[in-house]
């Protein structure tokens, strides 16, 4: 049997009374694109929050949860709380319409050429990471931050 719904734009959409929605998303999706597309499906059903305040609030609920479980040292709670913080992020970027796996590349790239930055100062002052401190590289990032990406 066929169920008929109408998601919140008023867009028909069908499904087998034993499936599910989130059954037409890909799951080899890189888990970004994943929670991503799972959320975005959810939405569209109405299984979301009213607004961006909401997330907000469960990111503080999540966040909290994953203090108390780094408090305890609970390894198996921890990797739990990780996983539901990203995916409270996932949902904000959603809300925001970034999407969050995108974000997280441009970032990574940013982060490269930080890292590239310190590596190479490094080197011409002839020093190995091993011969280097936290403080000296700290300061290699930040004045890598200052400078304008080519």
């Amino acid at each position: 049997m066929k169920i008929r719904k109408t998601d919140r734009r008023g867009a028909e959409f069908h499904r087998k009374e034993t499936g599910s929605i989130l059954e037409a998303v890909p799951k080899g999706l890189p888990a970004l694109s994943l929670a991503y597309q799972l959320t975005k499906k959810a939405s569209r059903v109405g299984f979301d929050w009213p607004d961006l305040n909401g997330v907000l609030r469960k990111l503080d609920e999540e966040m909290k949860e994953f203090k108390e479980a780094l408090s305890v040292q609970d390894r198996k709670r921890v990797r739990e709380e990780i996983g539901d913080l990203l995916f409270v992020w996932v949902n904000i970027a959603r809300f925001l319409r970034i999407h969050p796996e995108e974000a997280l590349r441009k970032t990574i790239k940013k982060f490269i050429l930080r890292f590239s930055h310190i590596e190479a100062s490094l080197c011409k002052e002839g020093k190995t990471f091993h011969q280097s401190n936290l403080m000296e590289m700290e300061r290699l990032w930040e004045e890598a931050k200052k400078r304008k990406p080519k």
